[in-house]
């Protein structure tokens, strides 16, 4: 026995074959790409926590992931006898083929999806829900792009299993590439020949699109983007054609008097560990109150009740004189949206979106909340970027910048929501000892301009040099709250003296 080259070769100019590798691309393309967009809402579904959505998404993806695709096709193509009605549309192959495959693949990519759903950092769904936005939005504009990007390899490979089980279509006389060399060869008998021919179709649809994919995949990649400094000859117009047009400070409170905040009987548990105990505190319009405290009393957890990052189990916070935030709130509620909006948050770790240029980390919440036009919106986040020193780096993206520059710039997108209050937690701890100081010089700019700023930070001299007031925690509760000068003379505050490292005699003899 031989293997017929002349006809193997011949296979390859056959019409038959192209007009069923044009029909292998269609099915594979479409139901992967329906595939794929259905994943998405089966996944979310699934991680929502909510039994109503999680429940019945479970089922799906264990069910489609169980029965055999092809019992599925065989099953679609049958159902006109069931119900008559459907046999217009399933009795076409391609049709009950593509519905098969959608179903199925749907159960595959949403745990494709699942999974880069989790890879995103924590911090990102924070610092989106800080800056205001909502739920679906925050999915839209920020974990989605995301988790798209993380989950791609897995995804493209998922288009290459789904052009391989087009195959499994034969079974109901669909006319690609396996059926059509079924018949050649009940014909002709030359079997090798022909799968051979069917083996290099699909090698060559799977490196065409593999190619394709994989382009895209490097195109999505933000790591490949070398975005440059912008060139000191257009720095120089730009930033006098901001001085001119832009206001020279940040919006300060509307409240001129008063209390900024009132928080009262604050109480929070993980679990069974209570990390807030009853936290009473105040802060005033224009006021910079500091918290300091060994790790592990409270601090953190107190700045994030502040804008319900962590919701309180008791007790009650106060906006400007008007209700805020309660134990029984819900992180979804308006009346806690609303306040928010109000407060600024810089984190400890940056959070900036790393899919997105510094300039539209900037902008992404403005536009998002419809505070102006884009180009208003634009040529405030600019000015924003020059009075935190980073203009000259707008069009990169975080991975280009060192931590300080990070941090600056996550200060310069919680300012473009125009808050009344700054919160900052550990902003500098994340970085070098050499970058601290640019980061401490915004936040004490931002302090003589009169910004209502509370501060969780191990820089001690730092704190007794900005502060009105330094709050001391330990043990989760508020031990001293007074001003420097009184910490460092005051008998009560030894405490406080040993912690921040003054010695308690030479500060008495001050």
């Amino acid at each position: 026995m031989h293997f017929d080259f002349s006809y193997f070769l011949s296979l390859f100019s056959l019409p038959a074959f192209w007009r069923a590798s044009l029909t292998v691309v269609e099915l594979s393309a479409l139901s992967w790409a329906l595939g794929m967009v259905l994943g998405f809402p089966l996944a979310l579904a699934k991680l929502s926590g909510k039994r109503w959505l999680t429940v019945p998404a479970n089922l799906y993806i264990w069910f489609f992931r169980s029965v055999p695709l092809l019992v599925v096709i065989v099953f679609v193509f049958n159902l006109p006898q069931l119900f008559p009605a459907s046999g217009s549309v399933l009795s076409d192959p391609f049709v009950s083929s593509f519905i098969s495959l959608v179903v199925t693949e749907a159960a595959y990519m949403a745990e494709i999806h699942r999974g880069g759903l989790l890879s995103v950092a924590r911090g990102q769904y924070e610092a989106g829900t800080a800056l205001g936005i909502r739920a679906l939005g925050l999915q839209r504009l920020v974990i989605i792009p995301q988790a798209f990007r993380i989950a791609l390899p897995t995804l493209v490979n998922e288009f290459i299993t789904c052009v391989k089980l087009t195959s499994l279509a034969s079974v109901i006389s669909l006319t690609e590439l396996l059926m059509v060399g079924q018949r050649l060869y009940a014909q002709n008998f030359l079997v090798l020949e022909t799968l051979l021919a069917i083996a290099i179709y699909y090698v060559m649809i799977v490196t065409v699109f593999g190619w394709l994919l994989h382009y895209m995949e490097r195109w999505l990649d933000t790591t490949r983007r070398r975005a440059g400094t912008i060139p000191d000859a257009e720095l120089a117009p730009l930033r006098h054609q901001l001085v001119t047009a832009a206001p020279g400070s940040v919006k300060i409170a509307r409240a001129r008097s008063g209390n900024a905040l009132s928080l009262k009987n604050i109480h929070k548990r993980y679990g069974h560990h209570e990390v807030l105990k009853g936290i009473d505190l105040e802060v005033g319009v224009g006021e910079v109150i500091s918290i300091i405290g060994p790790s592990g009393s409270g601090k953190t957890s107190l700045i994030r009740t502040i804008n319900a990052l962590e919701l309180i189990d008791n007790g009650k916070i106060d906006l400007f004189g008007e209700p805020y935030i309660a134990a029984a709130d819900r992180s979804g509620g308006t009346r806690l949206r609303a306040g928010r909006s109000r407060i600024g948050m810089v984190f400890q770790s940056f959070n900036l979106f790393p899919h997105r240029t510094i300039l539209d980390n900037v902008i992404m919440a403005p536009r998002y909340h419809q505070r102006g036009t884009k180009e208003d919106l634009a040529h405030q986040a600019m000015a924003l970027l020059e009075k935190v020193g980073m203009l000259a780096h707008a069009h990169k993206y975080s991975y280009q910048l060192s931590g300080g520059q990070q941090q600056r710039v996550a200060i310069a997108r919680a300012l473009a929501m125009e808050p009344d209050i700054m919160l900052f937690d550990e902003p500098t701890s994340a970085l070098d000892p050499e970058l601290v100081g640019d980061v401490l010089a915004v936040i004490s700019d931002l302090a003589k301009e009169g910004m209502t700023m509370v501060i969780v930070t191990h820089e001690m001299n730092f704190a007794m040099s900005i502060s009105d007031r330094v709050v001391f925690m330990e043990g989760g509760t508020v031990q001293l709250v007074a001003s420097p000068e009184t910490i460092r003379i005051s008998p009560s505050a030894e405490r406080v003296r040993r912690f921040i490292g003054i010695d308690s005699r030479i500060a008495v003899n001050q």
